[in-house]
């Protein structure tokens, strides 16, 4: 490969905008994407929400257009892994042995699912989801309906599948070990969410865990055969033919740990997402950035934050000035419900929550609301559920920094826009 080569180290959203922006930004070198995965780089989100529910095609869940990569000059190595750099010579060795010369490498490793180490655990059918191939047989085994599902986890993953499985017309259980689901939320927000699931024939045990798996009603096997029952920390049994075990997930920090580049809980980048070594650059799930808004470090797993990260890794490999300064945004959808959350999180613990409409009601038909999380009388963080036109002015207001009025805030009569002023 020639020495001033780019070589994007992951396949996913990041790689995938990266790669885009290059060309878009004018760069005409070679451009070497390294993905562990036989597919070119997709959108995540879609796994556990529109293409489980078979609403969206694989096709759909692609960063760029079929040919894109063939047609831009972009190489993929599918299937392969880079197992090592050299920040000092700049060299990316892969796991084949052969050696990678570059100019600026972008570390886009992503995360790994999180996994239980319990009695049991190995046993067929307790899965994670974070690839294609994962969402893929999970869809298999839920769409013919008449499984019994328990869920460990009741975060957003753990949500969108229960939701999806149930809509399947699977029963199904979440364990999580916070009193409501969503434990980021609020009580009030987090049992809004339950309710919905409730009313759709989901069940929960919060306030637990599991604490063994079992391939019989009768005793544990040395993890084998298939799972069929739940153990949970309260010594209720649960059946199971499937359990999803969606317990968050940890940042693939390997590459840059092994090459002595600044960690913790991530890959230490700059708002420019540089890390510590000169001419590497990381971004998505595995960079811990600088927020400029707030100063903070933040490690976003959301798919907004691998798009535009990806944008302004490419555009600082090329020397040009970019931050990633934008408000962290994601999505949901469950039965029906939409949900989109933009702001600051860590800003958004401990601030005054304020809703505009009422959370009394669940009918994911129904008019929704939309809470604000409130730090020195501006909006740091905002939610709307099945408002979703609210969200271009949402983010406007979080953006302006203005002093709000908490009582116009609440009230659905005043526009939203008008509070900028």
């Amino acid at each position: 490969m020639d020495e001033h080569g780019i070589v994007i180290a992951g396949g996913g959203l990041a790689a995938g905008s990266a790669a885009k922006t290059l060309r878009a930004e004018g760069w005409d070198g070679p451009i070497t994407v390294v993905g562990s995965e036989h597919r070119e780089p997709y959108l995540r989100p879609p796994l556990s929400k529109e293409f489980l529910l078979g609403k969206a095609t694989e096709e759909e869940t692609a960063v760029n257009p079929p040919g894109w990569y063939d047609e831009n000059g972009v190489e993929l190595r599918l299937g392969e892994t880079v197992s090592r750099i050299v920040p000092a010579s700049r060299v990316a060795a892969l796991a084949s042995g052969e050696l990678l010369h570059y100019r600026a490498l972008l570390l886009a490793t992503g995360a790994q699912p999180r996994t239980l180490d319990l009695p049991g655990s190995q046993l067929e059918g307790i899965v994670t989801l974070r690839r294609f191939e994962d969402s893929l047989a999970l869809r298999s085994q839920l769409d013919d309906g008449g499984k019994q599902v328990v869920v460990v986890g009741s975060g957003w993953i753990g949500m969108e599948v229960a939701a999806a499985a149930r809509t399947y017309g699977n029963e199904v259980i979440v364990l999580g070990r916070a009193k409501t689901p969503l434990g980021q939320l609020e009580p009030e927000l987090g049992d809004y969410f339950r309710r919905l699931h409730e009313s759709e024939g989901v069940g929960f045990r919060l306030g637990t865990h599991p604490a063994e798996f079992k391939a019989s009603d009768d005793h544990a096997t040395d993890n084998a055969g298939c799972v069929r029952s739940v153990v949970t920390d309260s010594g209720e049994r649960l059946s199971a033919d499937l359990v999803l075990v969606a317990i968050g997930v940890d940042p693939d920090v390997g590459l840059a740990h092994d090459a002595g580049l600044l960690t913790g809980n991530g890959v230490i980048v700059d708002a420019s997402l540089r890390t510590s070594a000169e001419g590497v650059f990381a971004a998505g799930d595995v960079a811990n950035s600088v927020q400029p808004f707030t100063g903070d470090h933040v490690r976003s797993e959301h798919w907004s934050n691998a798009l535009n990260g990806g944008k302004v890794a490419a555009k600082s490999m090329l020397g040009k000035p970019a931050a990633l300064d934008i408000a962290p945004y994601f999505y949901t959808d469950q039965f029906g419900l939409s949900l989109e959350y933009s702001g600051y999180t860590q800003r958004a613990r401990g601030a005054k929550l304020v809703l505009r409409g009422s959370i009394e009601t669940v009918d994911s038909g129904l008019e929704g609301f939309v809470a604000f999380w409130i730090r020195d009388r501006q909006v740091v963080a905002a939610m709307n559920v099945n408002t979703p036109r609210s969200q271009k002015a949402l983010k406007a207001l979080i953006a302006s920094r203005a002093v709000v009025d908490e009582d116009r805030l609440a009230d659905p009569e005043v526009p939203l826009a008008e509070l900028i002023a």
